[in-house]
This record gives C-alpha cells, sequence and structure tokens, in this order.
C-alpha cells in the first residue's frame, strides 16, 4: 500500500503523518540525539547542542515529553535539579537518527554541490 492516496499513512489526522511532522522539526532529532547518551540537565544540552536558545530548547523538551519521547525528572534539592531523558519510546529513534546522520556525513558534500550547481 502507498503513502500517498486515499487510506494511505500520511493522511492528515494519521498517526503516522503527526510522528512524522514531530521528528522533521528542526531541533526534535538533534535534542534526541543529544539525551540519547542518558540523562542531561537542561544547560549541559545546551552545550551539547549549540545555537539553541534556552526557549527553543525549554519548547522542544516540552512536545517531546508531551509526545511520550522523553521523561523529565525533577529532584526535590535544594537548588532544584531537573534531568531529561529519553523514554523507551524515544529510545526507538536512536538508530533511526544514527542511519540518517551518517546518510548526511556521506551526502553533505554532494547536496551542497547540488546547491551551488543551480
Amino acid at each position: 500500500m502507498s503513502g500517498f492516496g486515499p487510506g494511505g499513512p500520511f493522511l492528515a489526522d494519521c498517526p503516522a503523518r503527526m510522528a512524522v511532522e514531530l521528528i522533521a522539526d528542526k531541533w526534535t532529532v538533534v535534542v534526541l540525539y543529544g539525551l540519547s547518551r542518558g540523562p542531561v540537565r537542561h544547560g549541559e544540552l545546551i552545550g551539547l547542542i549549540g545555537g539553541i536558545s534556552r526557549k527553543m530548547l525549554t519548547q522542544t523538551l516540552r512536545r517531546l515529553e508531551a509526545h511520550g519521547l522523553v521523561r523529565r525528572h525533577a529532584y526535590a534539592e535544594v537548588p532544584p535539579r531537573v534531568e531529561y531523558e529519553l523514554t523507551p519510546l524515544g529510545e526507538t529513534l536512536i538508530e533511526p537518527i544514527h542511519m540518517l546522520t551518517e546518510w548526511a556525513m556521506a551526502n553533505g558534500d554532494a547536496v551542497l554541490d547540488a546547491l551551488d550547481a543551480e
């Protein structure tokens, strides 16, 4: 069955399309990859990622948490400490992210060359 057309998995209201739209966001894959090595604090994640504002990271983490990909753990300490980690569902995306990263590294120059050729 094709992904397009009547009854396909990419209809506007289907779960597959919603999942693709979530991971297609500019920061989603980068944040998930940043969490792939275990629990990380907000400030550490900013340092790992680079180029993301605190506000955008917070929004991205909240969206990923709402979709069940990230877990937020607040420790009852002074000063307060919060860590973020992947849920088991979030961990299922790490292998596809690695594959996409390998493709990007192998083909990034070709993509840029195609842009320059225009």
